[in-house]
């Protein structure tokens, strides 16, 4: 299988670079237009990667925590990943900050990049997402309500992940205390997470050509013109999650006892979807199969911490909202004092929580952080031209958080926490 997923990710990152390459072709010689021909196949190919993400989420949530064998493990386990999450998200923030300050990519362009932004005529689609303004409180408040599912099936049906993680959760430890009635429930759950991890393996046989689609479709709109103007806001962005990018992985090699190297060649597949996909959620498949497979994860690891890390550990995003919130202020000759930038700090950790694991969620919730200390909403236009470009790095850090995440909570947990499933409580009578 190591082999299979060593080919797979050279298929990829040839069919990226090709796709990269021919994308610009078009751009520069006016012949954008043919790539819209082409989008569709992409399309497909993202559809079919969410197709099998609720499935796969349901079952092997529930079934790591059946697997787990008492909810002291899985306490445990919660507690070590939300923690190691929520560290190094607060961390990704903070570097984001000082960055961004120590930088000053927004000082200095003024009006004229307002104007060239185009911030009159913001989209009526990004208006009707743009949320109102909403304090720390609030912010905190709607992720903990949100969580929780009011109609389980309809958060299967809208896609809503962390209500369906809560609700998989939850069936699973119930499962727990009444294994003998929950019997059928937990070999059905079984088999979908096994026929799903296949569907996964087949659909990513066209994890190529649908890669070298996507990357033809971004290049071939965007091209240098928008990465020109917006160049040193850019590469505050990019060198923030280049410097949180070389944490991680200096804690997965402490915590694995590999090398840089063999980690990186080890999620080459993964991370060369996350960044042509941006999307976190369409990842997770590849994801999971991985981790178990090149790193050799514990299954009931991986299938707990990475669908739980897809959801709420956004380390690239939260960087991002605090480095684009500053540069807002900047552009606007908005000072903002300490006090100010805490309170981004804060919000922006948290809200990155909230972010759905799709392309341009981060906008979505860019709002919330701008709203917190009084900044321009509108000020998003700034940022729309080379959004996507960005977003593709910082999905790529996201999901390579969350892989790290999974190294370092496997390598925590002990052996005995694991349960063969023998001794299971049986209260059910």
């Amino acid at each position: 299988m190591q082999e299979a997923s060593k080919k797979e990710a050279k298929l990829i990152g040839i069919a990226m670079i090709a796709g990269l390459i021919i994308g610009l072709i078009l751009y520069s010689t006016g012949y954008s237009d043919l790539a819209s021909y082409l989008k569709p196949i992409g399309t497909i190919f993202i559809r079919l990667l969410k197709m099998v993400i609720i499935p796969l989420v349901l079952s092997s949530i529930f079934m790591a925590m059946y697997n787990l064998g008492t909810p002291e493990a899985l306490g445990s386990m919660g507690r070590k990943a939300v923690g190691y999450y929520f560290v190094t998200t607060a961390f990704a923030v903070f570097l984001g900050l000082i960055f961004v300050n120590l930088i000053n990519p927004g000082v200095g362009m003024g009006a004229a990049l307002q104007d060239k932004a185009g911030l009159d005529g913001l989209s009526e689609v990004m208006a009707q997402k743009v949320t109102q303004s909403k304090g720390l409180y609030q912010t905190i408040i709607d992720v903990l309500i949100n969580a929780i599912p009011s109609n389980p099936f309809e958060a299967m049906a809208t896609s809503t992940v962390l209500q369906v993680i809560v609700f998989a959760i939850m069936f699973g430890i119930v499962a727990l205390y009444m294994p003998k009635k929950a019997a059928p429930v937990v070999s059905f759950m079984e088999s979908l997470e096994a026929m799903t991890l296949k569907l996964t393996h087949v659909v990513m046989k066209l994890a190529p050509l649908g890669i070298f689609v996507l990357m033809i479709d971004i290049m071939a709109k965007t091209g240098f013109g928008a990465i020109e103007s917006l160049s040193k806001y850019m590469a505050t962005v990019i060198i923030g999650l280049g410097c949180h990018a070389i944490l991680l992985m200096f804690i997965a090699s402490w915590r694995l006892k590999k090398s840089p190297l063999f980690i990186l060649k080890s999620l080459s597949a993964p991370l060369l979807t996350a960044f042509s996909t941006s999307s976190s959620a369409a990842t997770l498949p590849i994801t999971m199969t991985t981790v178990e497979e090149n790193l050799g994860v514990r299954k009931d690891t991986a299938k707990f911490v990475l669908p739980l890390g897809a959801t709420i550990n956004m380390d690239g995003t939260a960087l991002y909202e605090s480095v684009a919130a500053i540069f807002i202020a900047q552009v606007y000759g908005i000072n903002l004092d300490i006090g100010q930038q805490i309170v981004i700090f804060m919000t922006a950790s948290l809200a990155a929580i909230g972010a759905a694991a799709i392309p341009g969620a981060g906008l979505i919730t860019m709002s919330i952080v701008l709203g917190a200390v009084g900044l321009p909403i509108e000020g998003i236009g700034l940022i729309l031209a080379v959004d996507r470009i960005l977003d593709m790095f910082r999905t790529t850090v996201n999901v390579f958080g969350d892989c790290v995440g999974t190294i370092v909570v496997d390598s925590m947990m002990d052996k005995s926490e694991f349960s063969d499933r023998v001794d299971k409580p049986v209260i059910d009578g």
